[in-house]
């Protein structure tokens, strides 16, 4: 059974465009589908064309939303979520909906960043049905989000004495440990079912390879990072995710051009176009247009009452507006909700540049108490002690 990987902070991270657009034609071109869709469009028609002959047939309707929530999170496109949930919705409105839809919600749930409600539901699944994988992968991630790695770090170990899922298990582990203190034996515990088990799937083998690259980049071991990375890129999958921590890898060590060439037809996604910008702004072209649009699309984000880009637009406004007050603002707000090495990089880079070593005390706080290995945030750390 293929699982759902759907838990780090960019995965969450959605919205493809700024505001509803109303053609000024008949003819007018709306949207140009990449290529790599057109099979999985025809794969969603037919599921769809089944459902309707047999409303009822509850395996229809979870292949059909999996499928959905597998090509909104590779596309970033949100649209897909709501088809998702959409699908469900029959059996979620039951008093007591069946195990399967209530995981597949949860994941939803998580999309939004209602994690609490996430959480809630895998937890009834979990009590109910102690081999489910999913729940046990889903609910890991979203501990590591919020930074409880003792209790993700449970889950994870749970999910890896389920027979048939060692490999994804032990990538779970592996994440925990390295974001809490245990960075060493995280990368050796990785490369190591890596290394036992070639022929995990594909989709499995990307993550745990990032996961590979993102613990030997927090080392400060790059040449190994970079070689993870580019790995991972070699499967052949399109993920966002990757595409995204690959871009920020990339330009913490000054390659734009590098970023550039990765991201250079990835302008749908409003984080992977705001690495695009940064990329650009630093070759030093022109980023007028871009930065226009990102800030249409973070405006459009905060009308619908949207906190799922909360640490994307913090960093566009430290980076790209220079508005390092606003930023810190959005960055506190942001890490209110999840926890990541990425969001407690960018409320320290905020109150840096605020001049604000105050603001940041609830980060440096959760920094010491989970021991994170990290050499970008430990020099960030330094510099912000050295203000007190």
């Amino acid at each position: 059974m293929q699982l759902v990987v759907f838990g780090f902070a960019m995965m969450c991270d959605a919205g493809v465009r700024a505001a509803p657009f109303v053609p000024e034609r008949d003819d007018q071109v709306l949207e140009r589908i990449p290529a790599r869709l057109n099979l999985a469009l025809l794969e969603l028609r037919l599921l769809r064309r089944q459902l309707a002959q047999e409303p009822t047939n509850l395996g229809l309707a979870t292949r059909l939303a999996r499928r959905y929530i597998e090509i909104g999170r590779a596309e970033f496109d949100p649209r897909y979520f709501g088809y998702a949930q959409a699908a469900l919705r029959p059996w979620l409105a039951s008093p007591a909906p069946p195990a399967e839809t209530l995981v597949l919600s949860a994941i939803l749930k998580q999309q939004r960043h209602d994690f609490s409600g996430a959480l809630v539901e895998l937890e009834a699944v979990l009590r109910e049905d102690p081999r489910n994988a999913q729940a046990w992968l889903s609910s890991a991630m979203i501990l590591q989000v919020q930074g409880d790695y003792r209790q993700a770090t449970a889950h994870c170990a749970a999910l890896a004495y389920l027979p048939g899922f060692r490999f994804l298990g032990t990538a779970c582990l592996a994440r925990s440990l390295g974001l809490s203190g245990q960075a060493e034996k995280a990368y050796l515990l990785m490369q190591q079912v890596l290394d036992e088990e070639p022929d995990a799937p594909v989709a499995d083998r990307l993550w745990a390879l990032t996961v590979l690259a993102e613990t030997a980049e927090r080392q400060g071991r790059r040449e190994r990072a970079d070689m993870h990375f580019r790995e991972a890129l070699s499967l052949g999958l399109r993920d966002s995710y990757l595409l995204a921590a690959f871009a920020d890898y990339l330009l913490d060590q000054r390659q734009p051009e590098r970023a550039r060439q990765l991201l250079a037809h990835e302008t749908r996604v409003d984080g992977l176009l705001l690495r695009l910008t940064l990329a650009e702004k630093q070759l030093g072209l022109p980023i007028g247009a871009r930065a226009a649009s990102l800030k249409g699309r973070f405006a459009a984000s905060r009308r619908r009452g949207d906190a799922v880009h909360l640490g994307e637009e913090a960093r566009f406004a430290l980076s790209i507006l220079d508005e390092p007050q606003v930023a810190l603002e959005l960055a506190l707000e942001n890490w209110n909700v999840q926890r990541e090495p990425r969001d407690a990089r960018i409320v320290l880079e905020a109150a840096l540049a605020a001049g604000d070593h105050t603001a940041a005390k609830p980060v440096l706080e959760n920094l010491e108490a989970s021991s994170l290995e990290d050499v970008r945030l430990a020099g960030l750390v330094a510099r912000l002690r050295q203000l007190e």
